[in-house]
């Protein structure tokens, strides 16, 4: 597995500006949703062992935060305002890691 640090760079190609005349067409718009260019191609597009790390992790930490929200109220103190910020701030954590387990964004197209 490696990563992006460890490819060697590569030269990028900038256009030279158009000059002062002006056309009437306008220029085509790019299909939303769609890389106009393989730069654009998302670095990370499919790869199962980061999201399963990182899915894992957020997962792992928003628990954490939740269960250290939890412990008082199990010794029977009354949960104030900030221990429930802290319970739904833990819950929100953990459903992230959910999302990125998921990966509901990659499913909605088909790599052909």
């Amino acid at each position: 597995m490696g990563s992006f640090s460890s490819q060697p760079l590569q030269p990028v190609k900038v256009a030279a500006p158009p000059e002062a005349t002006s056309s009437a067409e306008p220029l085509p718009l790019a299909v939303p949703g769609a890389p106009t260019s393989p730069a654009e191609v998302p670095v990370f597009n499919n790869c199962w062992s980061c999201r399963v790390l990182s899915g894992a992790g957020l997962i792992g930490a928003g628990g954490y935060v939740y269960w250290v929200a939890r412990k008082p109220m199990k010794l029977g103190y009354l949960p104030g305002p900030g221990t429930i910020t802290q319970m739904v701030i833990g819950i929100s954590i953990a459903c992230w890691g959910v999302v990125i387990l998921s990966d509901p964004k990659g499913k909605a197209f088909r790599v052909d």
